[in-house]
């Protein structure tokens, strides 16, 4: 992705611009915005014509898949802002998208109570599949070999081989009202969904039975992921709560969840983890992301321009980008590589009891527990992972009694 400036001391965080450009144009190909000179560089795409409910970095960061009450899905080229593909056929609302490992393929979930595989090259549709009711999300296993689809009409999930299209497996009243999210484990040993009756499940696929609920939000569970090494479950409700699980130890069954809060005034309805765990990223019903600091548990940074509901957030695979949709009809991709920098960042690491210090190996500013600075931790955690020297560990009870600022 392209460095255009060196960032500059400028409030507020990110500055939006207008540009003049004429809409036909817009819808066609598709325009990025931007602003240089923002203390978080950003870019706007504006294509679709109606709400944006889906987005994803796909084919090696070079591309966006996203998916629009416009009834269309597009693959946008990242670096020119160009739609290289739109795909048209559903006739009602589209409520996800997700490509597949190999991005040769994507699925798209909708009202019609169907799940459509794609050809991502030529645009035709390989197969169908056929749900009782709206089919509300749909995931890829990581392995590529299967799909898991959610509806809303008796809690439902469906397990699809991506090969044939052939139903593998139907889980009847999985839960008791409609299915929000699904996400595969990492191994694909485990499917996790969450659900409007407050319950997150994770159902385990060689088993095909549940063997972990979790219960702990107040209200609707709209969303959830995994940390690549399958530590930790987050899961994201409309009580303007993110709840992190321990699902690798069990440790939630007698300590329960950490909560993290205060960092979103409304309903939140997306969160992504980053690729090395240490970031957490949710989107919100009052139009903000959040950048939560994953192992400090509080929040980082808010991230200010979407005009309307934001439905989808996604992490580029270096860390360094986060990807935004909207029903305000845009996808917003912000760049987050140098906010440690930000006085504010700085700021609320300070609150959590953290001190800034600078890498001896790579220079780069990282947080550290004060009580944990010692000659022998100078070293941020990838030049530690480089060096193959033992990682600091945190005490996360020391956070979960501090209110995050």
């Amino acid at each position: 992705m392209d460095d255009d400036v060196e960032i500059h001391g400028i409030d507020p965080l990110a500055l939006e611009i207008t540009n003049e450009i004429n809409e036909e144009l817009r819808c066609k190909t598709g325009t990025w915005e931007h602003e240089d000179l923002a203390q978080v560089r950003y870019k706007v795409l504006r294509g679709h014509r109606d709400g944006i409910v889906s987005c994803q970095f796909c084919i090696n960061d070079t591309h966006i898949l996203t998916a629009s009450s416009d009834l269309t899905c597009s693959l946008w080229n990242l670096h020119t802002g160009d739609r290289e593909h739109k795909y048209e056929d559903h006739d009602t609302l589209i409520t996800e998208c997700r490509m597949s490992p190999d991005d040769s393929k994507f699925i798209t979930s909708s009202w019609d109570k169907k799940l459509r595989v794609w050809d991502v090259e030529t645009g035709q549709l390989v197969w169908t599949g056929l749900h009782g009711g709206i089919v509300t999300c749909c995931q890829y296993s990581h392995d590529g070999q299967f799909i898991a689809t959610g509806s809303d009409l008796d809690g439902t999930i469906r397990l699809w081989s991506t090969k044939d299209g052939q139903l593998i497996k139907k889980v009847k009243e999985h839960h008791k009202s409609t299915v929000t999210s699904i996400e595969f484990s990492p191994n694909d040993r485990r499917i996790c969904t969450t659900s409007m009756d407050k319950t997150t499940k994770l159902w385990d696929t060689e088993a095909q039975t549940v063997v972990v609920q979790l219960e702990g939000h107040i209200n609707v569970i709209s969303c959830c992921c995994f940390t690549d090494d399958e530590r930790r479950l987050c899961t994201g409700s409309w009580d303007k709560q993110l709840q992190v699980w321990d699902v690798s130890t069990g440790m939630f069954r007698s300590q329960g969840p950490i909560t993290f809060s205060k960092g979103h005034e409304g309903s939140i309805s997306a969160c992504k983890f980053s690729p090395d765990g240490t970031m957490l990223v949710s989107g919100s019903y009052d139009q903000t992301v959040v950048l939560w600091d994953a192992e400090n548990c509080g929040p980082k940074l808010t991230l200010k321009g979407h005009s309307d509901w934001v439905t989808d957030v996604d992490f580029s695979r270096d860390g360094n980008w986060i990807l935004s949709s909207s029903k305000d009809k845009t996808v917003r991709l912000w760049n987050i590589e140098h906010s440690d920098t930000i006085p504010s960042v700085m700021e609320n690491k300070r609150s959590m009891g953290l001190r800034i210090i600078k890498c001896t190996e790579c220079s780069k500013p990282f947080s550290i527990a004060q009580l944990d600075i010692t000659s022998d931790n100078m070293l941020c955690v990838f030049c530690r992972l480089a060096a193959e020297r033992p990682l600091p560990t945190f005490d996360a009870g020391l956070y979960n009694d501090t209110e995050p600022q």
